[in-house]
Parts: structure tokens; C-alpha cells; sequence
């Protein structure tokens, strides 16, 4: 999908909410292919955001 994600080896300290977030951030617009969304998307963005961080 994306070369810059790596397999995670080391699993201490564990990551933080804050690194999380960012991850799922960085997720959504991988998948999305957009840095920001336009404000009728913005909802539902934010939404898939908070979903891929409770996921993870």
C-alpha cells in the first residue's frame, strides 16, 4: 500500500493516543487521496478517522 509503513518490531514503549491518531490520519488519506478533504466530505472524513483510531 504504502512504502513509508513498516512492520512494527518493537512494541515498547507502546504508542501513544497522539501517534495513533496521526497514523489513522496518515491512513485515511492514503486510501482517500486527499491531504484535506473539501467541507462536504470533511464529516465523513473525520468520521473515518475516528473509527480507524478506535480500531487500532
Amino acid at each position: 500500500m504504502c512504502r513509508n509503513i513498516r512492520n512494527l518490531y518493537n512494541f515498547e514503549p507502546p504508542a501513544t493516543d497522539e501517534e495513533i491518531r496521526a497514523s489513522s490520519l496518515q491512513f485515511v488519506r492514503k486510501l482517500s487521496g486527499f491531504n484535506r478533504p473539501s467541507r462536504a466530505n470533511e464529516e465523513a472524513f473525520d468520521r473515518a478517522v475516528d473509527t480507524v483510531t478506535r480500531a487500532a
